[in-house]
């Protein structure tokens, strides 16, 4: 009898196999869609299900290719679940400033809907907050305009 390897529901992608193990990769998704489901039912969303945000957000992992959305940059992925709340308190930024590639997952509406997420790098989530992607866009227009009015010339 011939030995197959045990699917997985959210079998992680080609990319993240060298990487961290399946175990790794679903509890970072379970932990990740437990986050998202309360702040979304927080804020009225009472159709927001675990088994619904992790099946979008492992779609959104897989549409990623290791790369954040807005910025095209490679994640580093080897930061999933990496990040301890507890060292953050007590380092502040100086700890921050380690996971700036960190794939963190960004809703692509503002929750009260369908689960539908994108995949970025936690800087550039932190940056886009609260903003949808238009808005983050055109904010991104705006600071490169500045920059290259007030910019010296060579």
């Amino acid at each position: 009898m011939e030995w197959t390897p045990k699917l997985r529901k959210y079998q992680m992608p080609a990319f993240l196999e060298s990487v961290i193990k399946q175990s790794a990769y679903e509890t970072w998704l379970r932990d990740r869609a437990m986050a998202h489901v309360r702040r979304d039912r927080k804020r009225g969303n009472k159709n927001a299900t675990i088994e619904a945000y992790e099946s979008a957000m492992h779609a959104a992992v897989i549409r990623s290719g290791g790369r954040d959305h807005y910025t095209g940059e490679q994640l580093d992925l080897m930061l999933i679940g990496t990040y301890r709340n507890l060292e953050s308190k007590g380092r502040g930024r100086h700890y921050k400033a380690g996971f700036t590639l960190l794939p963190s997952i960004d809703h692509v509406h503002d929750g009260l809907g369908e689960a539908d997420f994108r995949i970025c790098a936690w800087r550039t989530n932190d940056a886009k907050n609260d903003l949808t992607h238009e808005d983050f866009v055109a904010l991104c227009r705006s600071v490169v305009m500045h920059f290259d009015r007030g910019r010296p010339k060579s």
